[in-house]
């Protein structure tokens, strides 16, 4: 090990964290729940962001002693920021660095020639212009770069059968770890958001489905927008007394408002925006839906499953690892709005079957997906390395 980099005796070793951006999103509240929960007493904590972050979001971050540090990277390519990071994790001298996912994993080469003696690289999903992971430079990339790390963790199976079978990681270096959900946070039972706040022009018993996350291509909201407006040429009964909740921002957002109010279905729609009140709303809804194109382990699908939600999902990615098919929710295609409508409205005329999904999956949560576990997942890879196991 690099005397440099000795851990002292009566220091706990000093993690950091190395993200595209550190703003509102699945990955990154991951990062904040190991920065919070991970025992004080065995670690310190850094975040750098390879471009910047957002204050707003940072402040869930509960200790004080963790510096936030942006390396601004300029659009397309930059090598002096991978420069920038060398000197900075020269002086920041941390035990471990932990990469996640392609944006951020050329950060392994600069960790180590500044002999960052434990080297950890994440997958959470496929890169946005790479929603199934067929991108031959891409591959390329994670096969050398995977050279330079010590543990490869993918978040699903799926991600795992990926890296080994068509990026060629070998599968001593690869750990599969599930994200883990708070579920004292997010849970069936406390307060709800008044369906009124949302919805004023829906009764008090319509139907909610609704998603949350950022308003992307392959997050797929316009699937969704879609779906919804032909599940009104499907139960037209129904007209009136549904309603869709879209908790999020994003560059489709725009569209899909202009798409709702051209099918006059503009009081049926609540466009939310970004929320810090997630819980609240996803126990506002009747079901929870997730159209994404590409997936690798869902925090969304997590928390709604947590809040004794039944899930609609889309077949892709890591979704049918915590969805189980029939059971507690239920799976369609990508891109198929139509396939998407029918599997809505099997859930407005059976409420037994929605609350028994959610019970379902509540329990899956509490079974599998607990945050304690993931948190013991990542301490002991984290240890691991730092003793050189």
């Amino acid at each position: 090990m690099n005397p440099a980099h000795e851990q002292a005796q009566d220091r706990p070793a000093l993690v950091a964290h190395i993200l595209y951006r550190f703003a509102v999103g699945g990955l990154e509240n991951g990062v904040v729940n190991l920065i919070n929960r991970l025992p004080a007493g065995n670690y310190r904590h850094a975040v750098i962001c390879v471009t910047d972050h957002d204050p707003s979001f940072a402040r869930r971050i509960q200790r004080a002693d963790v510096a936030i540090h942006e390396l601004h990277k300029k659009p397309g390519q930059d090598p002096a920021v991978w420069w920038r990071l060398f000197k900075l994790l020269r002086r920041l001298k941390p035990d471990l660095v932990h990469t996640r996912n392609l944006s951020a994993m050329e950060a392994l080469l600069p960790a180590f020639l500044a002999g960052v003696p434990a080297r950890v690289h994440s997958e959470h999903g496929y890169d946005l212009s790479d929603p199934d992971g067929s991108n031959k430079t891409y591959r390329r990339l994670r096969r050398l770069l995977s050279l330079l790390a010590q543990r490869i963790i993918p978040l699903s199976q799926d991600l795992e059968r990926y890296l080994a079978e068509r990026v060629g990681v070998p599968r001593r270096k690869l750990v599969q770890l599930y994200n883990g959900v708070d579920a004292t946070r997010f849970h069936p039972e406390g307060e709800r958001l008044p369906r009124a706040g949302l919805l004023p022009a829906l009764p008090e018993n319509a139907f909610l489905m609704g998603t949350v996350g950022r308003m992307q291509a392959i997050k797929d909201t316009g699937l969704l927008v879609e779906a919804f407006i032909r599940l009104h040429a499907l139960r037209p009964d129904w007209r009136g007394r549904l309603g869709l909740v879209l908790a999020g921002d994003g560059p489709l957002r725009a569209g899909c408002e202009a798409r709702i109010a051209e099918a006059g279905l503009a009081d049926a729609a609540c466009f939310a925006g970004e929320r810090g009140d997630v819980p609240e709303l996803m126990r506002s809804l009747d079901l929870f839906v997730l159209p994404s194109r590409a997936e690798g382990i869902s925090n969304t699908i997590l928390e709604a499953m947590a809040c004794g939600l039944p899930v609609l999902a889309t077949a892709v990615g890591g979704n049918a690892e915590l969805v189980q098919d029939g059971v507690s929710g239920s799976l369609v295609p990508a891109r198929d709005a139509d396939a998407l409508a029918r599997a809505m409205a099997v859930y407005l005329d059976d409420t037994a079957l929605a609350k028994r999904q959610g019970l379902r999956g509540r329990e899956r949560i509490e079974e599998r997906f607990s945050l304690d576990s993931m948190l013991n997942a990542y301490d002991r890879v984290y240890q691991a390395l730092l003793r050189k196991d």
